[in-house]
This record gives structure tokens, C-alpha cells and sequence, in this order.
């Protein structure tokens, strides 16, 4: 006799609608014992000004530059720049052997000049002057002639690479769409063309009427773990109303995008008591002057911790040979973030 299908606790598995990929979702494995590598938990109080940061006020990076004392958002050509507007540079391909020009401007926005703060300590009008700023670059860094899209990313925590913990992001603008946006387009392009309608604005209408997976929400947007969630606590912050890009939303929405954001990293800090590491990104528009009817504004966090403040999710053997897999459903993680309080761990 066939048994009925319980997602929660049979494996299975799901399609993201953004890449067209796969992911396996495993509910029977989350009792496994771990015996693997463990973290040292992030550090937890950092003093409000570092002399040894090369991103605080009035002290002096690593190029030989001096920072200004800023005392709001400060934004700069990142020193050691992963893209250059060099022109001299030429292309090869020899059969196999392809490579091609990728031109670029890569820069730093610190968020504060305060070293001890994060999104999740900052209030909504401090978050909000960051959001402004990631507009300005968007459109200033869009409107060069060879840049086609711009990366807006935050890496935080040693865990995800962060080579300093001064509140802050990159910006990488690029000549071409790179590889995870371009999934993302061109299924949001086949979707329009398929429905007429915009895959995401289809996609958080199922959300929020569901509420399954719905962490926080405001007027303007809202934060959930997406039905194909790969890490185990990764969420999608996603506006309601359709918007191209950053730059595209309106007074409200910055103000709503504001407080969605330090809304959800409080819940992350809250999850564990510890600084929640993870990467942030958002995906938008190119640049490239093409329609925007497609594509939906939306940010990407994906973090590492898996357990505790100490055990992480590694993607490795057959999820880097063959597909992505998870243990806890995205519905469970959806309610353990949704359950957290929105009250800092450090102020109570």
C-alpha cells in the first residue's frame, strides 16, 4: 500500500522558480548527530570606534588613503577593486580556451561611522540613509556606458569571509549580467512572456496568502524563507508592489525596506544570541536600458548556521557534485524566525 506524501517528513524535493534549479529537502535527517567542525561564536560587543579599523573615521586604509570623519553613510573606490575601466585589456579564445574583457568599478559603503553597529542595531532612519545612498550608487554606477548591472552585497561575520566587522557592503558593477542573476532573468523573462504577468508578484501573492512561510511583513514588503530555500534559515525579502530597482521605489517603500530589514536581522541575532552571520544581496534590474517589466526587486540572505551559534551548513559531495539539500523544511524555519522577538537579544 502507497503511503500519503508528508513533506514533513518524507524527502522530496523542490524547483526554485528563480534559476530553474533543484533542491532536495531530506525532514528525516534533521536528528543527525554532529561530530564535524564547529565555529568560534562571532565576538559580540565591539567598541564604537577602532584605531585599527581601516574603516572608521579619520583613520587611514591599507592604500595609504585617510577616511574623512564621516558621520553618516561614506562611500569609496574599494582599494584593492576585483574589476577596472581598463580598456587595454583583450580577449582570447583558442578552441576550448575562452576568456573575454570584464570591465568594472567595485566600491565600499560604510554604514555608519559607528564600529560597533550591524542592521540589526541600527534604527529604521539610520538603515534608511543606507538604502538611500544604495540608490544613488545604482543609478550613478547604471548610468556609465559599459556597466550592464550593479551587485549591491553584504558579507557579515568572519564565517562569510568579512575581512573587517566595521558595518559596511560592496558594490560590484560589472560590463556583463553575472551567472546567478542571469538565471534569475531569463526565468523571469520566460515567465512574463509564458503569463504576461511578473514571476515574483505572482509568487509573494501564494506567500502571503499562505503565510506558511512569512517570517515579518509590513505594508511594503516582506520577508519569508522561499519554498526552494537551500540554507537553513535563508530568506527572500520581496516588495509588494512591482519595482525594478532600488532606485525605482518610492519615499514609502525605502521607509518600509528600512524596517523590514533591521525587522528580520534582528530575528537572525535572536535566533542563536549571537551576530548572525550571512550573505545579503540584492537582484534587480540591469542597466542596460531593457524593459523592467520582468524583473522584480527583491534580496537575497543566505546564512551558514545551521544548528547553534557554532555549526554551519556546509554545501559540499553531493550538493557541489550534484544538487543542493536540506534537512529542516523552509515551513519550520519560517516559524522559528517568525516566532523570535523583534527586541534585540543585547537590550533586554
Amino acid at each position: 500500500m502507497t503511503a500519503i506524501f508528508d513533506p514533513t517528513e518524507h524527502s522530496h524535493r523542490r524547483l526554485n522558480q528563480l534559476t530553474g534549479e533543484w533542491v532536495i529537502v531530506s525532514p528525516q535527517r534533521t536528528k543527525r548527530p554532529w561530530q564535524g567542525q564547529t565555529e568560534n561564536p562571532a565576538i559580540e560587543s565591539l567598541p564604537s570606534y577602532d584605531p585599527e579599523c581601516y574603516l572608521c573615521p579619520g583613520n587611514e586604509r591599507v592604500g595609504g588613503h585617510r577616511n574623512p570623519d564621516y558621520d553618516s553613510v561614506y562611500v569609496f573606490d574599494n582599494d584593492f577593486a576585483a574589476l577596472t575601466s581598463d580598456e587595454t585589456i583583450v580577449a582570447m579564445s583558442d578552441g576550448l580556451l575562452v576568456s573575454h574583457r570584464e570591465r568594472g568599478a567595485c566600491s565600499v559603503v560604510c554604514f555608519s561611522p559607528d564600529h560597533s553597529l550591524t542592521l540589526a542595531r541600527m534604527n529604521n532612519l539610520e538603515i534608511r540613509s543606507v538604502i538611500d545612498e544604495w540608490a544613488r550608487q545604482y543609478d550613478e554606477l547604471g548610468s556609465r556606458s559599459f556597466i550592464d548591472h550593479v551587485q549591491i552585497f553584504e558579507n557579515r561575520g568572519e564565517m562569510m569571509g568579512a575581512s573587517n566587522p566595521h558595518p559596511h557592503c560592496q558594490i560590484w558593477a560589472t560590463e556583463t549580467i553575472p551567472n546567478e542573476p542571469a538565471k534569475e532573468l531569463a526565468r523571469q523573462n520566460a515567465h512574463h512572456e509564458r503569463t504576461g504577468t511578473c514571476l515574483l508578484c505572482d509568487y509573494v501573492g501564494i506567500e502571503i496568502a499562505s503565510g506558511d512561510r512569512v517570517v515579518c511583513e509590513n505594508d511594503e514588503f516582506v520577508a519569508l524563507v522561499p519554498y526552494w530555500a537551500v540554507y537553513p534559515f535563508e530568506t527572500l525579502v520581496l516588495g509588494k508592489r512591482h519595482s525594478g530597482s532600488i532606485a525605482e521605489l518610492d519615499e514609502s517603500e525605502r521607509d518600509g525596506l528600512a524596517d523590514i530589514l533591521r525587522r528580520l536581522t534582528i530575528r537572525y541575532d535572536n535566533l542563536f544570541k549571537t551576530p548572525f552571520p550571512y550573505s545579503m544581496g540584492f537582484h534587480q534590474a540591469p542597466t542596460d536600458g531593457g524593459s523592467l517589466e520582468a524583473v522584480h526587486f527583491h534580496a537575497h540572505f543566505f546564512p551558514p548556521l545551521l544548528r547553534s551559534a557554532t555549526v554551519r551548513k556546509f554545501l559540499v559531495g553531493f550538493e557541489i557534485l550534484g544538487s543542493p539539500q536540506r534537512d529542516l523544511t523552509p515551513e519550520q524555519a519560517a516559524v522559528r524566525l517568525r516566532e523570535l522577538s523583534e527586541v534585540h537579544y543585547t537590550s533586554t
